[in-house]
């Protein structure tokens, strides 16, 4: 098959599902059951090169050494095909047996659907998903990992698109990605961690970037955390289909309970790449503000807007010799007022080595501006006390709501963030002492100025002008109060 001819035909079985369930649950169907069938074929394929191997010696082509995954007798997708009463009851212990058959790799990934709930999904539904995916071998010969790896990340795309707000949850635009890893540069041999790692894209990515340049991406240690357990199964089986075996995707809160430590204390990593949650207020700050990780370096976010916690818990696990990091992240946290103590202290610490504004839609259902946050433990010497700003929004094509960089933004972006340069109306490096000026705020406009010449709206002209004299009256103030003190 053609990779056009892959996707069409694994999206297929998405459309078995119409009706039936709501677009926002296909996921928690469709992967473990595309993941369930690679193993499958996988193992087949194995055992008969091992026969071949060994001139039809059975016993020898079951060895454990000569397989990826183990599937034990009665959990094979043939066995489960040939089911036609209670087929999720077949499915689902099938998919539990291979799990228990690899407990250090597979434990618990194909998640917790409900295949036997005949109400939602009926036998005969479920025999047309098996059949349908019964129609061609997903073997590595016949679909090597990157061919399978291409698709299982259009399937992630297409779910996201599909299932409305649900897509945050597990997809981040694949160009920003790109353009975030290209900056961190992961080399071979290092720790790259996602604190909230969705799908597994952003670290996955560091891998396959190291691919593309013919560099060793088997050394990389990958590390990620996913609050919702679909989610991280579904990053797991992901690692899977592009042929990386060397992670560790954990389920749990980030925030309440870090999966990665060392000597009690959060275990440090060369690269941090991340795209958070934004302004969650479900969270437990009471116990943050004596954190037992000394997380609170800068203080205590408000309950209402966690974003800070993420960043400096991303901060407390950053590699002090060489640590960087690239963070998405809304333009709020670089001006909020709730925040502004705790910004004015990272500003100071001098770990942040650009801010990078992008154009509206690159979040899913979301018209929201992004921008990327990145950081550095070990600055180069000339561009220490600085920071560069870069007024990115422009930078973009939006297709019907849905943006996206181009080739040619992305290579832009990354040359400006590699000559740290000041460009009229594009690019601004500033000194901390500028900054501070502002009172630490990081407002991309303060320091890149916009061309006069006709093309902004005097509305935004007047709103940014409001908003930098406020910082300056705010500022004012406080001198005034602290001489009156």
């Amino acid at each position: 098959m053609t990779q056009k001819e892959l996707e069409k035909y694994l999206w297929g079985a998405a459309t078995q599902l119409r009706g039936t369930i709501d677009a926002g649950d296909y996921k928690q169907y469709i992967f473990p059951l595309l993941f369930y069938k690679r193993i499958c074929d996988v193992y087949d394929e194995e055992y008969e090169n091992a026969l071949k191997e060994s001139d039809g010696d059975i016993e020898y082509a079951s060895f454990a050494e000569n397989h990826h995954f183990q599937v034990p007798e009665g959990a094979h997708w043939n066995t489960v095909r040939e089911t036609t009463v209670n087929v999720g009851v077949a499915l689902q212990d099938a998919m539990r047996a291979i799990e228990k058959a690899n407990p250090d790799t597979l434990y618990g990934i194909f998640g917790d659907a409900s295949w036997t709930n005949k109400n939602r999904l009926s036998d005969e539904t479920l025999t047309n998903l098996i059949e349908h995916y019964s129609q061609h071998k997903l073997s590595l010969s016949n679909i090597p990992d990157d061919k399978l790896g291409n698709a299982y990340e259009y399937l992630i795309k297409e779910f996201a698109d599909d299932s409305g707000h649900t897509a945050a949850e597990f997809y981040t635009n694949r160009t920003v990605v790109k353009l975030m890893t290209m900056i961190m540069d992961p080399k071979p041999g290092e720790s790259v961690y996602d604190p909230t790692c969705g799908s597994g894209g952003l670290l996955l990515n560091c891998a396959l970037h190291l691919k593309e340049e013919g560099k060793e991406y088997r050394t990389l240690k990958l590390y990620g955390q996913e609050i919702n357990l679909i989610t991280s199964a579904i990053a797991r089986m992901n690692m899977f289909m592009h042929g990386i075996e060397e992670f560790s995707i954990v389920r749990g809160d980030t925030l309440a309970n870090p999966a990665f430590l060392e000597n009690d204390e959060l275990k440090k990593f060369n690269v941090i790449l991340a795209n958070p949650p934004y302004s969650i207020k479900s969270w437990d700050q009471k116990a943050f503000i004596n954190d037992s990780y000394g997380r609170n370096i800068w203080g205590t976010p408000p309950q209402g807007c966690a974003d800070y916690a993420f960043q400096q818990h991303i901060h407390k696990s950053l590699d002090p010799k060489n640590g960087r990091y690239a963070i998405l992240w809304p333009h709020g946290i670089l001006f909020r007022d709730m925040e502004a103590e705790m910004r004015r202290k990272m500003v100071l610490e001098d770990e942040i080595e650009a801010v990078i504004g992008l154009g509206p839609n690159l979040f899913y259902n979301s018209p929201m501006e992004a921008m990327i946050l990145v950081g550095n433990t070990n600055k180069p010497k000339e561009r220490k006390g600085k920071i560069l700003f870069v007024n990115g929004k422009d930078d973009v094509i939006d297709n019907k709501g849905l943006a996206y960089l181009t080739n040619d933004h992305i290579d832009k972006m990354y040359q400006v963030f590699k000559d740290f340069t000041d460009i009229p109306h594009y690019t601004k490096v500033a000194t901390t002492e500028e900054i501070m000026k502002f009172d630490g705020n990081l407002n991309i406009n303060f320091y890149v100025k916009t061309d006069n010449s006709g093309k902004e709206l005097s509305f935004s002209k007047a709103f940014n002008k409001w908003e930098k004299d406020g910082v300056e009256f705010k500022k004012s103030m406080k001198n005034l109060f602290e001489v009156l003190n």
